[in-house]
């Protein structure tokens, strides 16, 4: 059996590369080892199998350790294959597990706009003795939600610069960590670990924007932001956090078309 696979760059832009996902529609279910293997295989960030339903569409991500419950950048990259695929599409809904149905919508100058449901963290008073051994710089403050400790710094330099230790962070399972600060260029920026779930450092998360949206609006009063994951690669996303939701703007752009043999 043979899929045919995409491999999409997810919140590109102002020469940002983004992060890469692969894209999988098939015909009928399969197996979620099977979905592992693949994933594993094409060793992205996430790779996504997606199938018709009806009028939606069920999503599952899977990166090349782990099922993952909830994945932007992969929804950014499958809701821009379906609409290339199908020009006359506008709207797509993605039917998920862990986060519910998630709208996604084709606006006229080629941005990808979904709607996610808002994950707020929460001020941790005694943080975990491995995420701050497995940072190099203390943060000011740490958060945290369902998906990732959110460690808060002073200065953008520090999260640009700060290093971090994998067998540390590892502990912290099954929670990520995301380091950010207000930016000078941006409203405010971030930078994203998950040795246990996925790799060492996230080219850009559009998930843990639903927690560092709300975050930052309620701190600057300010609404909507822009922000930007400051990894090797880079990326821009747009949020807009609505009541008990989160808007998420972003591009993408096919960068592979290939098959993979099961």
């Amino acid at each position: 059996m043979k899929l045919l696979v995409r491999f999409i760059d997810a919140f590109i832009g102002h020469n940002c590369k983004g992060n890469s996902a692969a894209v999988i529609e098939v015909d009928m279910p399969l197996t979620k080892q099977l979905m592992q293997e693949v994933a594993t295989k094409n060793n992205v960030s996430e790779t996504a199998f997606i199938i018709h339903n009806k009028n939606k569409y069920e999503i599952r991500w899977f990166s090349p350790l782990t099922e993952i419950d909830f994945c932007g950048h992969a929804t950014l990259a499958s809701a821009h294959y379906l609409f290339e695929e199908n020009p006359e599409l506008e709207k797509v809904v993605f039917i998920t597990k862990a986060v519910g149905d998630i709208t996604v919508e084709k606006q006229v100058d080629g941005a990808i706009l979904m709607d996610f449901p808002k994950q707020e963290p929460d001020l941790v008073t005694s943080p975990p003795k491995a995420l701050i051994i497995g940072l190099t710089i203390k943060p000011a403050e740490v958060y945290c939600n369902a998906q990732a400790y959110f460690a808060i710094y002073n200065s953008e330099h520090d999260v640009h610069t700060l290093e971090y230790t994998t067998s540390e962070l590892i502990k912290l399972a099954p929670r990520d960590v995301v380091v950010t600060a207000l930016s000078q260029e941006y409203d405010f920026v971030s930078r994203y670990f998950w040795p246990a779930n996925g790799g060492d450092e996230d080219p850009v998360t559009g998930s843990i924007h639903t927690g560092l949206a709300p975050f930052w609006a309620r701190r600057l009063n300010k609404n909507p932001l822009v922000a930007y994951q400051a990894s090797e690669r880079g990326g821009i996303l747009d949020c807009l956090v609505d009541n008990d939701r989160v808007v998420i703007c972003g591009r993408a752009a096919t960068a592979l078309c290939s098959s993979v043999t099961i």
